[in-house]
């Protein structure tokens, strides 16, 4: 991508919602919008002519759809694609993420809607972001989903017992990202094939009404048991709990037990669900036996709570450079000098698994 004003192709068949997307698009200062299209035909056209250096795509589109475009776009001519679609009620997104877009703004469910207006802040942020995304490394995650026919299929798991003895000192890892995470966590639970008696939760920068869907797509892949979290869940081994998109997450001790807080911002907060909250609340009441992980993503959520972790006597991994989407959190991470090991997203979860004992 050139270093100078970043070029946009935007598809999308509402002509209002064109309209709006551009508008928004041209506020930023080094943005420049150099086409539209209304489906995918004409958007593949438009992409050779133009050759832009990003793309927003819609998926519900007549004639050629949003996937079919993001297929081949990624294989003739792979550029970063930001998905701006309402549909948030299915793994759709989730399925535009596997086939290579780098990020995803939710949109209102109504084609016409002054309301669209709603979502300009967090597109011109995902516009930042992805202008430093590494797309070689979106797309080896993409390929990666491909090459994984049976992800879908729950996998036959060999249960292990986890005595009362050992809940009370088990581990808990918590895991942090954004940009580029929603394949790497993927990536990490679908190896996991057998329940482990450690305990995890993700705070994955989502908006609100997509995390039950991730939660439960993550499900399927893995030996454990991933859900969205709820206020008063308890923590248990051989559980991941999923930070609701727009809250926080965090960990309270309440009755002898560790049991999942999830809350509405205070005031302004930039990144939700906040890595920092979850790091923070997890290494006060488990001590040196959590172990946090920063994950690919822009800005520097997870600093502080990596700090915080340390200061407890837990250990921290971040992703290396090498493998990440963006290489923001786990740069600023790396920047207190307090990161353990710095991993490369192939190898992270042998290294949980070796952290954790197995």
């Amino acid at each position: 991508m050139n270093t100078g004003r970043v070029r946009v192709l935007v598809v999308d068949d509402s002509a209002f919602n064109r309209r709006t997307i551009v508008k928004m698009l041209e506020s930023l200062p080094n943005v420049e919008v150099v086409g539209y299209a209304c489906d995918g035909e004409e958007g593949l056209r438009k992409l050779i002519d133009l050759r832009p250096d990003l793309i927003t795509l819609d998926l519900e589109m007549p004639r050629m759809d949003g996937f079919t475009l993001l297929r081949i776009v990624m294989q003739k001519q792979p550029t970063p694609i930001i998905v701006v679609s309402s549909r948030a009620d299915d793994e759709n997104v989730f399925k535009a993420l596997d086939l290579g877009a780098v990020e995803f703004v939710p949109k209102p469910s109504s084609s016409v809607s002054p309301v669209l207006m709603d979502i300009r802040e967090e597109l011109l942020g995902k516009v930042r972001e992805v202008t430093s995304a590494n797309l070689k490394n979106v797309m080896a995650r993409a390929d990666h989903a491909a090459k994984s026919p049976n992800l879908l299929v729950k996998p036959a798991v060999r249960k292990k017992i986890i005595s009362k003895a050992a809940a009370s000192d088990y581990r808990m890892v918590v895991i942090g990202s954004s940009t580029g995470g929603p394949p790497a966590l993927q990536n990490i639970f679908s190896a996991i094939q057998e329940e482990l008696p450690v305990a995890f939760a993700v705070a994955q920068h989502m908006p609100p009404d997509f995390t039950r869907a991730f939660a439960e797509r993550l499900n399927r892949f893995s030996a454990l048991t991933i859900r969205e979290a709820e206020s008063g869940d308890v923590v248990e081994p051989g559980q991941v709990l999923v930070a609701p998109g727009g809250k926080n997450l965090e960990f309270i001790l309440k009755e002898g037990k560790i049991v999942a807080k999830v809350s509405a911002p205070e005031g302004h907060q930039r990144y939700l669900p906040s890595v920092d909250k979850l790091f923070a609340s997890s290494a006060e009441l488990f001590g040196d036996r959590v172990l946090g992980v920063v994950l690919t993503g822009m800005g520097n959520d997870g600093a502080m709570g990596t700090r915080e972790v340390k200061s407890a006597g837990g250990t921290v991994f971040a992703e290396a450079e090498e493998s990440c989407v963006v290489f923001g959190m786990p740069k600023e991470a790396i920047a207190t000098g307090l990161v353990d090991r710095i991993v490369p997203l192939p190898q992270v979860c042998k290294e949980i698994l070796q952290y954790c004992g197995y």
